[in-house]
């Protein structure tokens, strides 16, 4: 089996990709030979749909499109807004970018969703897209994980990274149920953390443009921020050894990789943990490093 990775920014970082993509195409023994890129997801600044992280990305959506066509990558549009209101269905910007990425030749695209009602639009409007449960919906117990696997409409399901280590009750899911499971990596969030969904919700409300405060993370490292040397040890956190000892020879073959609201050196970092070859990861830094179109720092 081959672990599909679905990669963070496809807005946000498309400089990054824009040369990363090539070397992926054109030095393929760079990489391991087991893996694969899934998807890359993301959305676009002041997105009313968007969810999960504030989209920062302000590149041009055509080009966007171009490039995932270009290399044959499934584009996700990262609009797990939980709050949505029937009045919010009309976005101009957000149906746009659905009329842009539903018609793309080739591989199809798909959406990450959190709302059963933009689930319904999408499905009546936009019928070209395939969809992904969102790991907003906070899924973290076992048996709620299972309903969202067993429904039709998605063709994956991210569950709660607090999951990841169920390795009994993952075995015994079914091939099919094994093949929608799509797992969160690297995340560096509090094991423990009561108020998940509510940090969510509060992303949510900003993208709506509704007044709140900003949400308050309750972790103990929360001054820290995102390390990913915090993340190799959490918990929950699926390593390559993992991807390899447990889950692929399982069944399961989709790992989602964190990092929308990151820079581009630590995405850069995500693909050389996860996809490259450790004697090809120097070479791999500098043929980005050195490209005078990218400032990753």
């Amino acid at each position: 089996m081959k672990a599909y990775y679905h990669l963070p920014g496809l807005f946000e970082f498309y400089r990054l990709y824009s040369v990363f993509l090539p070397l992926f195409r054109e030095h393929r023994e760079y990489f391991y030979p087991w893996c694969d890129i899934g998807s890359v997801y993301g959305a676009p600044a002041d997105c009313l749909w968007g969810g999960g992280r504030v989209g920062f990305g302000d590149e041009d959506p055509e080009q966007v499109a171009l490039l995932m066509r270009e290399y044959d990558v499934s584009a996700r549009l990262t609009f797990s807004n939980s709050l949505l209101r029937e009045e919010h269905l009309s976005d101009r910007k957000c149906n746009s970018l659905c009329a842009l990425f539903e018609k793309g030749s080739g591989v199809q695209n798909g959406v990450i969703i959190a709302s059963d009602l933009l689930l319904r639009y999408l499905q009546k409007n936009y019928p070209g897209f395939y969809f992904v449960s969102s790991t907003t919906k906070v899924l973290t117990e076992f048996p709620q994980f299972e309903d969202e696997l067993n429904r039709e409409e998605f063709r994956y399901v991210v569950p709660d990274f607090r999951l990841n280590k169920e390795y009994e009750r993952l075995k015994a899911l079914s091939p099919g149920q094994k093949q929608k499971a799509e797992f969160l990596c690297n995340e560096c969030c509090w094991y423990e953390c009561p108020a998940r969904k509510e940090c969510y919700e509060n992303v949510s409300r900003k993208s709506l443009g509704e007044p709140c405060a900003d949400h308050v993370c309750v972790s103990p490292e929360a001054h820290r921020g995102y390390r990913f040397s915090d993340a190799m040890k959490n918990p929950g956190f699926i390593g390559l050894e993992d991807i390899q000892s447990f889950y692929l020879p399982n069944g399961f073959s989709h790992f989602k990789i964190e990092g929308r609201s990151l820079g581009s050196a630590v995405i850069l970092e995500f693909l050389l943990y996860y996809m490259t070859k450790p004697e090809y990861q120097l070479k791999i830094r500098e043929e980005i490093y050195l490209d005078s179109m990218l400032d990753l720092f």
